[in-house]
């Protein structure tokens, strides 16, 4: 079982989270991180980001990681359906008139003032990362939510790598001059129907800790809190300096 989950872009970045499982102890997750740590230095990629309890905190730091913020990860069973009262309009990318120029700007505005800390990529990096994560048929899994041709926010819901049955939002937001209106909580909703659809049963989501407004969506939507991480960075520039 690999208790940790990876994503990688060639010599670009390593992007690691924490498999939590309640009966492996913690020192397993140590020795297997150590092991995973050694070979992203040997292969020199320009740095790993990493989702990882924050009981380890101090091993990591003392490896010259970087601490970027805390997340809450909160999770809810997907039994249904879920009351969609609304009349906005919900369409996936491959189906709407919407380019992945305008979808990639509509994207950079949803995340533009958000309360998360961990902004790591431009939004050509994110754009580039989609079909890595996604697969090919990224652009279905892309969904817009307009009314009256306006658009409000976006969505991305998928199954998680390596799972059957988790449901994760690649990422999900509202545009900022339709924030504080209560749309978030239904576009929400919504997106939990679509994983739904996708085979999930289960859904993972997290934000920043200090993220109040997505933390209210998440309760008001059902979801529990099941666990607080740490996200940590090390650089290899940063490695390769101290080698010196």
């Amino acid at each position: 079982m690999n208790l940790f989950n990876l994503i990688k872009k060639e010599r670009e970045y390593w992007l690691v989270d924490q498999h939590k499982v309640s009966h492996i102890p913690n020192i397993d997750y140590l020795v297997e991180f150590d092991q995973l740590l050694t070979e992203w230095k040997e292969q020199k990629v320009a740095y790993l980001s990493l989702l990882m309890d924050e009981e380890n905190e101090d091993w990591l730091l003392k490896r010259r990681f970087k601490k970027v913020s805390s997340i809450v990860e909160y999770t809810k069973t997907l039994q249904g359906p879920f009351k969609n009262t609304s009349d906005f309009q919900v369409d996936a990318l491959s189906e709407s008139q919407v380019t992945d120029s305008d979808f990639a700007r509509l994207y950079d505005a949803c995340r533009s003032g958000s309360a998360n800390k961990n902004k790591l990529f431009s939004i050509s990096q994110i754009m580039e990362s989609l079909e890595l994560e996604l697969g090919t048929n990224w652009r279905d899994q892309c969904f817009i939510f307009s009314q009256n041709g306006r658009n409000y926010g976006i969505s991305i819901p998928h199954i998680e790598q390596g799972t059957t049955e988790e449901g994760r939002m690649f990422y999900f937001g509202v545009v900022p001059e339709q924030r504080e209106k209560g749309y978030g909580k239904i576009f929400h909703a919504i997106s939990l129907e679509l994983l739904k659809t996708l085979g999930a049963q289960i859904y993972v989501g997290s934000t920043d800790t200090g993220n109040a407004p997505m933390r209210r969506i998440f309760e008001t939507n059902g979801c529990i809190l099941r666990d607080i991480k740490g996200i940590y960075r090390i650089d290899m520039k940063k490695v390769d300096e101290l080698r010196r």
